[in-house]
């Protein structure tokens, strides 16, 4: 094996985290976040909601089941991934493996993050790290290589949304049940989950005009994840205040959540360190009910800033932030995590039953 570049993890508080260098052979600087998931490295780093930042997984071991072929199904979604690309900037781990197994993987970890150019750093005390990033909150961070230091960078003064949404409107499958998905940086699961329930989805750019769709052909709007400040993208909150008028069924998926309450009345807020993982648990309002769901957020929704026409419809059982919200009256709701998993547990996915049920009920 050869002999890998020493690297080197920097915050902007001053820690130093030394390990070295696999991957893409770059130093790269944005926001560092972990992860506290212990499978699907590949789903999480091709998560359009992880743009602009560098990933520092907790599970120690990272690779060792490689990485899926490039194939894709009927509608042209490649398989095992959420998106087209690795979206994170960096990974940071503790442990690569080197030799990996599994019956449907050809590519190491090592290969697949080199072939998208995306550098990682491994050898690193992320345990130190997550107790950092936990006492003093997300902070700005850059791999660097050498004596040669780069600048930090701030992703979250840019509009990421518009940096991962598709720019076209794009149609997947053939029904006459048509939604409306507002892709700001939607996960292919988010697509597959919708067609595997019998519809046809119109996925539109972050800034389109969809409410002429609403009001003619499609049943329900979805709104999706996406990465960085929910206030970033006035457009897509000022689309959704329009489409509360049309009354259509409405769901929000995580940064979703945050779009919608803004449009609501709603205010938001930039977390201390996030929910990023496939174990948070989140409790049903209605019933007490405790689900583990699959998250990756930044922002979270001001509880009682919203009007008293909505309802807080999940909380956060360890925390107690705001999980979703819904309208007490209209057909409208959103929730923080992500119920089509991938990865993480799926018992959430009901929740896209319930939409197509509020679609079908006022079709």
């Amino acid at each position: 094996m050869a002999q890998r570049k020493k690297a080197k993890l920097i915050l902007e508080d001053g820690s130093v985290f030394e390990g070295e260098l696999f991957g893409a052979q770059k130093p790269v600087a944005g926001e560092v976040v972990f992860s506290t998931g212990m499978v699907g490295y590949p789903e999480s780093l091709t998560d359009p909601s992880y743009s602009g930042q560098i990933l520092a997984f907790t599970q120690p071991m990272i690779g060792n089941y490689g990485v899926p072929e490039p194939k894709r199904d009927e509608h042209g979604l490649p398989f095992g991934m959420e998106s087209e690309k690795i979206h994170a900037l960096g990974a940071v781990i503790n442990d690569l493996s080197e030799d990996f197994e599994h019956p449907e993987h050809s590519r190491s970890f090592d290969e697949w993050l080199a072939a998208e150019g995306v550098p990682g750093i491994t050898g690193v005390d992320t345990r130190a790290l997550t107790k950092v990033l936990r006492e003093k909150g997300t902070m700005l961070g850059k791999i660097e290589i050498g004596k040669k230091p780069i600048p930090f960078h701030d992703p979250n003064k840019a509009n990421l949304v518009d940096e991962v949404s598709s720019h076209e409107v794009t149609v997947y499958g053939k029904s006459r049940k048509k939604v409306v998905l507002l892709d700001c940086g939607v996960k292919h699961s988010i697509i597959r989950s919708l067609l595997e329930r019998g519809l046809e989805v119109t996925r539109v750019p972050w800034d389109h005009d969809f409410i002429p769709l609403l009001k003619n052909s499609h049943i329900g709007l979805v709104i999706s994840n996406g990465p960085g400040n929910p206030k970033m993208v006035p457009e897509a909150v000022k689309n959704v205040k329009r489409a509360f008028r049309v009354g259509k069924p409405i769901m929000g998926i995580c940064l979703g959540n945050q779009i919608l309450a803004l449009a609501a009345g709603f205010d938001t807020y930039k977390m201390k360190y996030g929910h990023r993982s496939q174990n948070q648990p989140a409790v049903d309002k209605k019933d007490q009910r405790c689900y583990i769901t699959s998250q990756n957020h930044g922002y979270a929704v001001t509880e009682d800033s919203g009007p008293s026409t909505w309802k807080i419809l999940f909380s956060n059982a360890n925390d107690g932030t705001v999980e979703g919200i819904i309208h007490k009256q209209k057909p409208f709701f959103a929730v923080q995590f992500h119920p089509e998993a991938r990865p993480g547990p799926t018992d959430t996915s009901y929740l896209f039953d319930s939409f197509i049920k509020k679609c079908s009920c006022g079709s």
